[in-house]
């Protein structure tokens, strides 16, 4: 019914690109007089906070390497909505010139609709300053959004994307209930929206070249043509170099 298959990969997209913002944050170690001890980079996957937590619980033993497992972060896709309020008219659509060089077709994309994908960001620590540290180096980034531009179509060479990434809201959950086998965890829960937007195929659509426009006296079968004009550009011309023909045919005008 629609067509021809397409993927662009949308949601593929805006888990990398979240990811990428936060897959470089470290933590500080240092002794009473302020020199530095180490620094930690902070593991980033994706998945839901409950997977890591059970992990997390799962070796609690004397060999069990604390530094490893925490502090980490993970993030989730939590809900993808329509953004109503950008949304634009149906007719609008998305040109670049063909990749085979040709002057008389050109690169659309008629279909496109703009969506809310909401992201979930969980920073998980053992102690409290881990977890400030990390919180402290992404908020300032965040007013409350923080934009991008991505290439949204793998087809499409110079059309890109601006995606405002928003921070919606943090929560925080200190989880030291249980018995003395049970690890303290501590949680920031960080809510964000992606602006993004789906876009349908790629289609070749020619180029108008050529008006032809009729002068008549009478509309249906008893018209009487009075006069033509033809506008025609070249089948070689490009857009920064052109010419314009017009041929005005007035034989017929009394």
């Amino acid at each position: 019914m629609f067509g021809s298959h397409f993927y662009h990969a949308t949601v593929r997209k805006s888990v990398a690109v979240f990811g990428t913002l936060f897959n470089n944050i470290t933590i500080a170690r240092k002794k009473g007089d302020g020199s530095l001890i180490n620094q930690v980079k902070v593991p980033l996957a994706y998945g839901p906070k409950q997977k890591f937590l059970s992990r997390i619980d799962s070796d609690t033993g004397q060999d069990a390497s604390v530094a490893i497992k925490l502090p980490r972060m993970s993030f989730e896709i939590t809900g993808i909505e329509l953004d109503s309020p950008k949304k634009i008219g149906k007719r609008t659509e998305i040109i670049e010139p063909s990749t085979t060089g040709t002057t008389t077709q050109r690169k659309v994309i008629k279909q496109f609709v703009p969506y809310n994908i909401n992201m979930q960001l969980n920073i998980m620590a053992k102690n409290q300053d881990d977890g400030l540290q990390i919180l402290e180096q992404i908020i300032p980034y965040f007013q409350p959004e923080y934009t991008l531009s991505i290439k949204p179509v793998d087809d499409f060479d110079t059309f890109k994307q601006d995606v405002p990434i928003i921070l919606n809201g943090i929560s925080f959950d200190d989880q030291y209930d249980g018995d003395f086998n049970s690890r303290r965890v501590l949680i920031y829960t960080l809510d964000f929206t992606m602006k993004m937007s789906f876009y349908g195929p790629v289609n070749n659509s020619s180029v108008i070249r050529e008006i032809n426009i009729d002068f008549t006296e009478n509309a249906g079968i008893d018209a009487n043509n009075l006069s033509e004009l033809d506008i025609t550009i070249g089948a070689g011309d490009t857009e920064s170099s052109y010419t314009v023909t017009t041929n005005i045919d007035l034989t017929d005008f009394d």
